[in-house]
């Protein structure tokens, strides 16, 4: 038994660990990035080679696309992006959803071997939170200087490039953004009555358009922007030459040039983020075939051993941080009721061994889950980890209802040994049908994608363990009691039998 339990305890290390297990939902999802800074148009020209590529694929059926942001919530556990100009999201429908591993995994090659400016990231759906669903693996470096956390960044996005099983690897801040900063000339500015203010809204007018007013619809706000015709659109510094600006002191327009000295070319953070009020840069990636805790844990350690200047720290985040917070709030007051539950076995029996013999056999579920979940193939996520909970009633039940028979059988006159064995032969029949039951209800929902890994703990472990219990039980209540096969038969008492007995 003890090689057994070994043996559970070394494959309880070979499980995959998943927050919540993936849908079988016909459609998955891209997420593509272009470099920072990228215009719109130029993010829909891309997306619109990719979308004639992926609908020459087979199984393919539809494909939904939104420029610049993520679509409408059309689905809880979907968490659409915000809005940048390099972004888009692609939702993609198969006609059977056994075909989406190997068109992920066809995808996300040919994409990045395509597409080299882009960083795509192909991903399924899931029961759990979605705002991590793309790049479940997530390391987070806090501090106050921009450049040293991009170093940081950069150190880790090295390590999960040498892994080779991480896909979609960036960081939220993204790249530099080229940007371009005119220069006014003060004296015939202040001469012709032109400020930066002035200068700025023309700039703003010519590229993107100047915010002149708001529409109000119902509860909605929409700005009313003021742009130039798409004929009179600027697309390069070249064309600002061609630009005019109104002078109040002259009362006409005049070439914007005869006010500028030149432009200033220079790249700046197109974003900067911030966690718990601090700068905090966030390294993204996703596993390519695995499950994202297998990734994770081949990198940890040598992302944890970068070196830190003080002041800056490293946070996991993610997959693994949502599922440490689930789970530590179901575990955490799982000690509590466990003692409260031990106290009942104990009040129950009115004695402390047979409570020892009932909780000594809860372990042995380890044994048929761990098997279970390895020949079924699933991982231990949370809905199996609740499994795992749910049977600890259940094998303290058959445990209890062998002991009460053990004791009716000695009160009725036979030796110990003796009740021990009619005992462990009048219970099996009971103890097996009650867990057939359980494993019979639980079969329909082996086929279930959110439940099948709750349903193999349980069907298994309680399988497992109701036999062992048949056998555990009466040896331990042998050791315990110090029961010889040699006992003679005692005399019966008078005593009322009862389900409560007393083992003093």
């Amino acid at each position: 038994m003890l090689i057994l339990l070994a043996a559970a305890a070394f494959g309880f290390t070979r499980l995959g660990d998943a927050f919540f297990p993936e849908t079988t939902r016909a459609q998955f999802q891209i997420d593509v990035w272009l470099p920072e800074g990228t215009q719109i148009y130029e993010t829909e020209r891309t997306i619109q080679q990719i979308e004639d590529y992926i609908r020459t694929l087979d199984h393919v059926t539809d494909i939904a696309s939104a420029i610049g942001r993520g679509m409408p919530r059309f689905l809880l556990s979907y968490t659409p992006k915000s809005l940048n100009a390099s972004y888009a999201y692609l939702l993609v429908s198969v006609d059977d959803y056994q075909h989406i591993n190997s068109l992920k995994q066809q995808l996300q090659t040919d994409l990045e071997t395509r597409f080299s400016d882009i960083v795509p990231v192909v991903y399924k759906f899931n029961f759990g939170p979605g705002h991590f669903a793309a790049t479940p693996i997530e390391a987070r470096f806090n501090g106050p200087d921009k450049k040293v956390l991009r170093k940081l960044a950069e150190q880790a996005m090295t390590i999960m490039h040498e892994d080779g099983g991480i896909v979609g690897i960036q960081h939220d801040w993204r790249g530099m953004a080229k940007a371009y900063r005119p220069i006014l000339n003060e004296v015939p500015a202040q001469n012709l009555g032109i400020d930066r203010r002035a200068v700025a809204n023309v700039l703003a007018s010519a590229f993107d358009g100047s915010t002149v007013g708001v529409y109000r619809e119902n509860d909605e706000l929409i700005p009313i922007v003021a742009r130039a015709p798409q004929n009179e659109r600027i697309n390069g510094l070249s064309e600002i030459q061609n630009l005019w600006i109104w002078s109040p002191i002259a009362g006409q327009n005049i070439p914007l040039q005869q006010v500028m000295l030149g432009y200033k070319t220079f790249f700046e953070d197109g974003q900067i983020r911030r966690f718990d009020r601090k700068r905090a840069i966030t390294v993204l990636g996703a596993p390519a075939t695995e499950m994202a805790s297998t990734a994770l844990a081949r990198i940890r350690p040598q992302i944890e051993a970068i070196e830190l200047p003080i002041g800056y720290s490293l946070k996991w985040a993610g997959e693994i941080k949502d599922s440490r917070e689930s789970l530590e709030s179901v575990l955490v007051p799982f000690p509590m009721f466990m003692v409260l539950m031990l106290l009942i076995t104990i009040f129950l029996f009115n004695a402390l061994r047979p409570a020892l013999i009932i909780w000594l056999c809860v372990p042995l579920a380890i044994i048929g889950v761990v098997s279970g979940l390895l020949v079924a193939d699933q991982p231990l996520n949370f809905v199996a980890v609740l499994g795992l909970l749910s049977l600890t009633g259940m094998l303290i039940k058959n445990a209890i209802v062998l002991l009460d028979q053990i004791e009716l059988e000695i009160q009725s006159g036979k030796s110990r040994f003796e009740a021990i064995v009619d005992s462990g032969v009048s219970r099996a029949r009971p103890v097996m049908m009650a867990a057939m039951t359980t494993v019979l209800g639980m079969i329909p929902l082996v086929f279930d994608a959110f439940f099948a890994a709750m349903a193999v703990t349980i069907m298994t472990g309680l399988t497992f363990a109701a036999v062992l219990t048949l056998v555990v039980v009466p040896v331990l209540y042998s050791l315990f009691y110090h029961v010889k096969p040699n006992e003679r038969t005692l005399k019966p008492e008078k005593k009322t039998l009862a389900a409560v007995s007393n083992y003093q």
